[in-house]
């Protein structure tokens, strides 16, 4: 079997290279020895048969009318990948479009999809920086934010607490939100590439999906190296202990 890794609306949301998602969890399957492929799919009609995860990256506020009008066509795979489990990560304005709704600083008001609790709402100024989350699923995680809106309604289900940085906002000292294996959140990096486990934790629930065994190949004790180099140098940038994972 190969795992199909869908990558949705890389034209409209893909500002911070979080499509880019897709690509380390199809990378880190073939050194595990898994067939995987990524498809771009930007409108319906691009959708695969067989879909073993998604990842929906972030971008501007002005495509935030295009990227909802084509994900709209795409509500009702979007509700049973997330009834059957399918992993799906969502990132930035991606996440929020998968919420119930976001109030732009501008006074618009844009209907999400309903398919996370919660939803996006101004701030006093824009976040930028470092952004570390100890997750109690995933442990240390690190990337940085940047965004404009807090994410109110998520606290019975984040992804996280706030080590460094905003994270959701209005003092909830969370960060982003899981609803079973969808997974939102301000982290970017992309956030794979930085946090392997993250990663590894989703291949794991897509090889689990599909009836394979899933274990991290040897390419990817090399690779982790590095990135647990890097993250040792944001952890001291944030003023984190390493030792508090």
């Amino acid at each position: 079997m190969t795992f199909t890794i869908v990558s949705l609306l890389p034209t409209l949301q893909n500002t911070n290279g979080d499509a880019q998602n897709a690509d380390v969890l199809a990378r880190r399957a073939r050194w595990a020895g898994l067939e995987a492929e990524v498809v771009a799919v930007d409108d319906r009609s691009a959708l695969p048969e067989r879909v073993d995860a998604v990842v929906l990256g972030s971008g501007s506020d002005a495509s935030l009318e295009s990227s909802r009008e084509a994900l709209l066509a795409m509500h009702d795979e979007l509700r049973r990948w997330g009834t059957e489990g399918v992993p799906v990560l969502a990132v930035g304005t991606g996440w929020e479009l998968l919420s119930w709704g976001i109030e732009t600083g501008d006074g618009r008001s844009i209907e999400g999809l309903g398919i996370l609790p919660g939803r996006a709402a101004p701030r006093d100024g824009r976040v930028t920086g470092d952004l570390v989350v100890k997750s109690p699923l995933l442990g240390m995680l690190v990337g940085f934010e940047n965004h404009a809106r807090d994410y109110l309604g998520a606290e019975g289900s984040p992804l996280g607490r706030v080590r460094a940085g905003g994270g959701n906002g209005r003092e909830s000292g969370q960060e982003g939100v899981v609803m079973g294996a969808v997974f939102g959140t301000h982290l970017h990096g992309p956030v794979l590439a930085k946090n392997p486990a993250f990663a590894d934790h989703l291949l794991g629930i897509m090889a689990e999906r599909a009836g394979v065994a899933y274990a991290p190949g040897g390419r990817a004790g090399e690779v982790d190296g590095y990135a647990a180099a890097a993250r040792a140098v944001q952890l001291r940038a944030a003023g984190v202990e390493a030792s508090a994972h």
